[in-house]
């Protein structure tokens, strides 16, 4: 991974930790990243991988000329952050926010309308390189920092793009929220092996695996999911037996779309 300039980091959490780690991982040089985290013991540990951290925005470095401000504080205190780092407000800088629920006009307001902002939606998975995040940039974003966005993403998982920022509150509902979905239906199998008559720890063990063992075969087969479906269902089988119930009317597929649209719908009065 290659960077134009310095990054600074707002915040060294579990998201903004993960992130830095991705990037290192890639090639970018601990010197040329700054962070910002108010935690002493985090930011020992920032500091130990080699990046400047300090602990508040004002002891930054005079000259410095950020190409990315990266705001990973949480949702509730970005409106008291974000303010500190109106000062690195310029052309060559864009600002690249992992909160939810915090629209690109929020940041507007916050950083003043010449900002180029970027709003991103990354996913817990991130924490161990395997998210998804989606991203939207307002008018004031260049291609290249479009591409340096991504890139840093990139670092965390697979990333996509959408133009219009409406599409955030579906993105949301099904990436952002889309893992606790998945645990859930870990939680289901095991109880449903333990119905079975499966030992509870076995059950928890089998469902868990198989959902991630799942999970890495659709990611590194290139098949779709529903080939994949099709290729371990065999006619008049149990998982034909299976798939009868959860593919039926009202089976798996409409109660995952109400379920979606819910989340979608609470997205949009969170950010509204």
């Amino acid at each position: 991974m290659s960077t134009t300039g310095p990054l600074l980091l707002a915040g060294g959490g579990k998201m903004g930790g993960a992130l830095l780690d991705g990037w290192l991982a890639r090639g970018v040089e601990a010197g040329q990243v700054h962070v910002v985290e108010p935690d002493a013991g985090l930011r020992e540990t920032l500091a130990a991988k080699g990046v400047h951290a300090v602990e508040a925005a004002e002891q930054l470095p005079a000259d410095l000329d950020p190409a990315v401000v990266i705001l990973a504080v949480k949702p509730q205190m970005m409106d008291e952050v974000a303010p500190d780092y109106r000062r690195f407000v310029a052309p060559d800088t864009v600002f690249l926010s992992i909160a939810a629920g915090k629209t690109i006009a929020a940041f507007e307001r916050l950083l003043g309308d010449r900002a180029a902002v970027v709003r991103s939606i990354p996913n817990t998975p991130s924490a161990v390189g395997r998210g998804m995040t989606v991203l939207c940039a307002n008018a004031n974003v260049t291609a290249a920092q479009q591409r340096a966005c991504d890139e840093l993403l990139k670092g965390v998982g697979e990333t996509g793009w959408v133009e219009d920022e409406s599409l955030i509150d579906a993105v949301t509902a099904v990436s952002g929220s889309g893992p606790a979905y998945v645990f859930h239906l870990i939680e289901c199998m095991a109880n449903a092996g333990i119905e079975a008559g499966l030992p509870e720890a076995l059950a928890r063990q089998i469902a868990g695996q198989t959902v991630a063992g799942a999970g890495e075969l659709y990611r590194q087969s290139g098949e779709s999911a529903e080939q994949l479906r099709r290729n371990v269902t065999s006619p008049k089988g149990t998982t034909e037996a299976a798939l009868n119930v959860l593919m039926a009317a009202d089976g798996l597929q409409p109660l995952v779309t109400r379920a979606v649209a819910a989340a979608r719908d609470r997205s949009r009065e969170l950010a509204g």
